[in-house]
């Protein structure tokens, strides 16, 4: 309701960019019922579309900025039927290429009301009911994965940010020097990361940004299982100690962006401890899985975790963009990002109360938080148990359809990733392996854009396979069973084509 005194005076004309509640109203619903349409037709629509950056700027056009703006009305039509036709859909229940959530709808209105009133969560004060739901957001993900709900945390644009966060709260906590205003000291050359070489690109983006570099990681050997070897794990970490060098974190994945292993992260956790070393799991894949009750039994592990990355918008669902960040100690994040200088005052002395900006590197910061309460509220923790616990069911089951197929080799299955290769029938095994990669290779280019599925890639000691990732709510068991006959058809086309340079 208005305030008596803030009635609004009209003076001249509107502004460009305003428009009437009517005119707002009229176009509101119009462009509901495209967004229904298309949802609707999704089963229906390629997983993909087929365009060439020619094909994409010419539907743009290529002119400057016009001088006088269109119609809201034509805009926005042309707006809808770009990005229908123009973006792969990550909703479509074949697609299967990356590790994207398809959106729930709830989420999608979430972004609507969110920009509407258009909150900065950057002081509690600018939003009070909005921070406040993003604190319960991040005390719900945190409890549905069994990490202490008293952690410090917040939602990230995605699981870079939410690892950097984790990267720098563990420097801060574990540098004998004053970090924040000396920097770099000389020191720092010695402190020392460990990592798996299945661990995403995150760490390298990371140690880059913030100074260490990338002769900081350490990178640790994995087995045949693609896991983090803890024999050489700790062989590292003592001869780096007897050096001199100074290891201070030990990054375990739940579950990697290449073949979705799960490190044995209970023991990385030990070797942590024992070691007085920070903890961080990269659980932005991986994490929410810890809700089936045929999640592998090392996901545990990420619940001793000092600092815990997920990405909502992966296996919990939630539209882009939303990470998450846990730290365990939340006074940590307050450690590494606060600053009160003169001109933050905001007139409340609750020391609980949780300005955004003292918890990580943004000041200002969008009402992400509503999508991900939304959808939180909505499926529950049964609904994403039962969701997950789908598709880590649709995996084994594609895996074992691929595997039932003669021209079909199968390689990885875990969490909710299957890696494999199409192998002619008449290959032989003594032949070139690289022919067999660059048939693959071709393979994935003419199924992506042949839009009847979506998959992706990993490359496994030098082999190219396939890879599909099941992160998806649509998808279902008619679907896995017809990726087989998909693969070894287009698999035949391409080899027909290949074979005179054999």
């Amino acid at each position: 309701m208005a305030h008596p005194k803030m009635a609004q005076v009209k003076d001249g004309p509107a502004a460009p960019l305003e428009m009437s509640a009517t005119e707002f109203r009229a176009l509101g619903h119009d462009l509901v019922e495209r967004i229904a349409d298309f949802l609707e037709r999704i089963p229906h629509r390629p997983a993909a579309p087929h365009m060439a950056p020619s094909q994409a700027r010419a539907r743009l056009g290529q002119g400057g900025l016009p001088e006088t703006g269109a119609e809201p009305g034509d805009l926005l039509a042309r707006a809808a039927e770009l990005v229908f036709e123009g973006c792969r859909i990550n909703g479509h229940p074949r697609s299967w290429g990356y590790v994207i959530g398809s959106p729930a709808p709830i989420g999608m209105l979430g972004d609507f009301l969110a920009s509407a009133v258009n909150p900065n969560l950057a002081s509690w004060g600018s939003a009070p009911v909005a921070s406040e739901i993003e604190a319960q957001s991040v005390r719900w993900i945190a409890d549905l994965l069994g990490y202490p709900d008293d952690c410090g945390g917040l939602l990230t644009s995605g699981g870079n940010m939410a690892n950097f966060i984790g990267l720098l709260a563990a420097r801060r906590a574990h540098a004998d020097w004053d970090i924040r205003s000396q920097g770099l000291a000389p020191a720092a050359g010695r402190l020392r990361i460990y990592a798996s070489r299945e661990t995403h690109t995150w760490l390298e983006k990371g140690t880059e940004i913030i100074g260490l570099g990338t002769d900081a990681i350490r990178w640790i050997a994995t087995g045949t299982d693609l896991r983090m070897d803890t024999g050489d794990l700790r062989a590292r970490i003592a001869a780096d100690r007897a050096a001199g060098e100074k290891p201070f974190l030990v990054v375990g994945s739940a579950g990697t962006v290449s073949t979705g292993a799960v490190d044995p992260l209970p023991e990385l956790a030990a070797i942590a401890r024992e070691n007085d070393l920070w903890f961080h799991v990269d659980g932005c894949y991986g994490a929410p899985a810890i809700v089936a009750p045929d999640a592998p039994a090392d996901l545990q592990g990420l619940r001793e975790a000092d600092s815990l990355a997920v990405d909502a918008h992966k296996w919990l669902f939630v539209p882009l963009e939303a990470g998450c960040a846990l730290v365990r100690d939340r006074q940590g994040l307050r450690d590494t990002f606060s600053f009160r200088p003169p001109y933050y005052h905001y007139g409340q002395g609750d020391e609980d109360l949780v300005h955004y900006h003292e918890y990580g590197p943004q000041n200002s910061r969008g009402f992400r938080a509503l999508k991900v309460w939304l959808a939180l509220n909505s499926a529950g923790r049964a609904g994403y148990t039962k969701m997950i616990s789908d598709n880590l069911r649709l995996s084994r089951r594609m895996y074992e359809a691929l595997g039932a197929d003669p021209e079909i080799e199968t390689a990885t299955q875990n969490l909710s990733i299957a890696t494999f290769r199409y192998v002619p029938k008449d290959y032989n095994p003594a032949e070139d392996g690289e022919y067999l990669n660059a048939l693959n290779m071709t393979l994935l280019s003419r199924l992506q854009a042949g839009g009847e599925t979506y998959l992706s890639n990993a490359v496994i000691e030098g082999r190219f396979y396939l890879r599909a990732c099941i992160t998806n709510f649509r998808t279902r068991e008619a679907d896995v069973r017809a990726l087989p006959e998909i693969v070894a058809r287009v698999g035949r086309e391409v080899e027909r084509e290949m074979n005179g340079n054999r």
